[in-house]
């Protein structure tokens, strides 16, 4: 098997070590310093779209930079690194004789990824993607920092919003009996969602090896 280069090898440990950085930290970047600098590119986008059909009404009027869609960033930001990471260990394990095989019939390298890899990492793949989303369902304090705290119902994305874990983290501490019951209801809420994710993601993954199998 070929060596890896360098800057391949280099990577590696950059994309495992984004993983496991902490979610308050990119919370906090969020707040102080992507809230700040996006805010310009919201306001843009707000003037280019105003009266369009459907852009016209998610973009809004006045937009704000801890909003919906900050958070959609932040939490893009935080589950790329975990896909990435998982789904380049699936892939190494395609077996080199596949690889090898698929190349010494002539296939280019793109054909060999097509016809041999993806078939055998599909199934790992999707599963990296629901592990990710399920993380993103379930992320709280990077959430709470950059969605605005606003309880409101809209259709502009760059509006401040709340989110369930949210709403739970900064509430619960200072609620009476009746509003932590409704706090531990939101809590079952998002925890049967996030259950149905799951088994959704597993229903998925078998179907695809089982057609993968050719069964």
């Amino acid at each position: 098997m070929a060596a890896r280069p360098a800057a391949a090898r280099a990577e590696l440990p950059v994309i495992d070590l984004l993983a496991v950085v902490p979610s308050v930290v990119f919370g906090l970047w969020g707040v102080l310093v992507l809230s700040v600098h996006i805010k310009g590119l919201y306001k843009w986008l707000s003037s280019t779209f105003d009266g369009w059909p459907v852009l016209g009404t998610l973009f809004g009027d006045n937009p704000q930079g801890r909003s919906f869609f900050t958070a959609g960033i932040i939490l893009a930001v935080m589950i790329t690194p975990i896909i990435v990471s998982i789904s380049r260990e699936v892939i190494e394990t395609t077996p080199q004789n596949d690889k090898e095989a698929a190349l010494g019939l002539g296939a280019t390298k793109w054909e060999m990824i097509r016809g041999a890899v993806l078939p055998h990492s599909k199934g790992g793949l999707v599963g990296a993607v629901m592990l990710g989303l399920g993380r993103a369902m379930g992320e709280t304090i990077a959430v709470a920092l950059v969605i605005g705290s606003t309880a409101q119902i809209t259709s502009h994305v760059f509006f401040p919003g709340d989110a369930m874990a949210a709403v739970i983290a900064n509430q619960f501490g200072e609620a009476g009996a009746l509003h932590k019951s409704a706090l531990i209801g939101l809590g079952v809420v998002l925890f049967v969602i996030t259950i149905l994710v799951n088994v959704a993601a597993r229903g998925i993954v078998t179907r695809m090896d089982r057609r993968t199998q050719g069964a």
